[in-house]
């Protein structure tokens, strides 16, 4: 099969190799239709890093069903799915639990199968493969990633109707957070540096947007909340803009308020200077959040399915660009350059 493969200076090379097989009697494979590039590849890319040279990435994923195992009852041949990506061992404490987004091999495991969406074919368990409904393209499908580690912040925020919400980032997590605390009944302001990205917010139902180079935040969130700051601040940023927007997130909240941490960190240790006293005096909470899994008996994967479904989420608006995977590096560069491109949602056509 043709995939795309990571480089030693950590750009991509299209290759032949070779199919995967069913490793056992429930497992699927599948024909990948529609692949995303979101934050965490971002994060990988052009940086030389031994540990994933010559490695298939990529985890937003929809595509057919074109095999399964003789003990598969979920899917059959010919189904359009969903293809969760978040794969535990099965094995340890937190699996058991259905808290597998927490599993101590989590990536080892994801990256042997499903999470291996840069390829024209990838093989799973029945249970990470979710029949997409007519109405939902396989480009809407691979937008649900990013939608559910969305809803898994919300849940661990316990967000409430009326709350007064704060998000920090505009790209598609932070957008996906704003529909899902609107549709809540939260009012949401939200920040960013990137105009189009934030014009797209208030169309999307942002109550207050905010370009943080040419408004104080601050300022905003106050005449917003009656001075008291945001219940809940979502910082959906991340990345090599945390030790900026995590110190941002803390001081938009209000005493006793929640900063739910969204956006990812780099490897190894990062130093962020933090208000520490406020913080305590005012008991602010931090809360980590870490991709999705379960919430009590529902998948949140197969929740933000059903909301989209219902027409609670919105896709087509965030979907800017679309490149075959012949022109991953492109695409790669769109994404990252978004100031310039435009670029909210990249998804590469397999």
């Amino acid at each position: 099969m043709k995939a795309a493969r990571k480089t030693a200076d950590g750009r991509f090379e299209i290759a032949n190799v070779d199919a995967p097989e069913l490793p056992a009697g429930d497992w699927v494979k599948a024909r990948v239709r529609m692949a995303g590039i979101c934050g965490t590849d971002l994060r990988h890319w052009e940086k030389a890093e031994e540990e994933l040279h010559c490695c298939i990435m990529g985890h937003e994923l929809a595509g057919d069903v074109v095999e399964v195992g003789p003990d598969v009852t979920r899917v059959a041949v010919g189904d359009r799915v969903l293809i969760e990506s978040v794969l535990g061992c099965g094995r340890c404490e937190w699996c058991r639990v259905q808290q597998y987004n927490r599993c101590p091999d989590l990536y080892p495991t994801r990256r042997a199968s499903v999470s291996r969406a840069y390829a024209e074919l990838v093989v799973g368990p029945q249970h990470k493969f979710h029949k997409l409904p007519d109405t939902v393209g396989y480009d809407d499908a691979a937008l649900l990633d990013t939608f559910a580690v969305a809803l898994h912040a919300q849940h661990l925020s316990g967000l409430t109707i009326n709350a007064q919400v704060a998000i920090i980032g505009s790209g598609p997590i932070g957008l996906g957070q704003l529909m899902l605390a609107k549709a809540s009944g939260a009012d949401v302001l939200i920040v960013d540096t990137v105009p189009h990205a934030l014009d797209l917010a208030q169309r999307l139902g942002a109550d207050r947007i905010v370009h943080s180079q040419r408004e104080d935040p601050l300022a905003a969130i106050r005449a917003m909340t009656g001075d008291r700051g945001a219940d809940i601040v979502f910082e959906c940023a991340g990345g090599e803009s945390m030790p900026q927007t995590l110190p941002l997130a803390t001081r938009l909240v209000r005493r006793g308020g929640k900063v739910v941490i969204v956006g990812g960190f780099e490897d190894g240790e990062t130093a962020i200077p933090l208000e520490w006293q406020r913080i305590q005096m005012s008991e602010i909470t931090l809360i980590p959040s870490a991709s999705f899994a379960f919430r009590d008996l529902y998948a949140e994967q197969v929740m933000v399915l059903d909301l989209l479904r219902r027409g609670k989420l919105r896709t087509q608006e965030l979907i800017t660009h679309r490149f075959p995977l012949d022109r991953i590096n492109d695409a790669f560069e769109t994404a990252q350059n978004r100031l310039e491109t435009g670029a909210i949602f990249v998804g590469l056509e397999i």
